[in-house]
């Protein structure tokens, strides 16, 4: 009798992507950046506690770091190559750029990523609620205002209503 290796299937930015069990223990931030080449998803800690690496799972804000391949069978996932580019941003990533958020910009990847799940759930978050969302972040450049800010406008806007 054959052993048949299992596969993984999973979508990222909308494609499926099948891995075979031999790579399902990879965390998922390593896969994400070797394997795809999605390099905007970014390490910081190793631990799930800097909010660099966060990723968008069905829906939810994650860190991807601390999650293995196998974790995310069936699941869909978004990456912040999802939110466009300068040129054609993502209304996220637009509100980041009016609001000059963005310093170094190693954070700011993971930061839109954990906003664009919030208010894909909820379109008009309260401030303390942008906090709560935003509370394990990390941003060594200190524009944690102007990120909350950005948030805020983006809200009053509309645009993501």
């Amino acid at each position: 009798m054959m052993d048949t290796e299992k596969i993984v299937k999973f979508w990222v930015n909308g494609d499926a992507v099948s891995v075979s069990e031999a790579d399902t223990s990879l965390p998922m931030l390593n896969f994400l950046r070797e394997r795809l080449s999605l390099n905007r998803v970014r390490y910081g800690c190793g631990a799930g506690a800097c909010g660099a690496c966060t990723i968008v799972c069905d829906g939810e804000a994650i860190t991807s770091c601390d999650k293995a391949v196998s974790d995310m069978a069936g699941r869909h996932i978004e990456t912040p190559e999802n939110l466009g580019d300068a040129a054609n941003p993502h209304p996220v990533l637009a509100a980041l750029i009016r609001q000059q958020a963005v310093q170094c910009g190693y954070c700011i990847s993971g930061v839109a990523m954990r906003v664009k799940a919030l208010l894909d759930n909820n379109p008009t978050p309260s401030r303390p609620e942008i906090l709560k969302a935003l509370d394990n972040h990390l941003c060594r450049c200190g524009t944690h205002v102007r990120i909350v800010r950005a948030v805020e406008d983006l809200v009053a806007s509309g645009e993501m209503a």
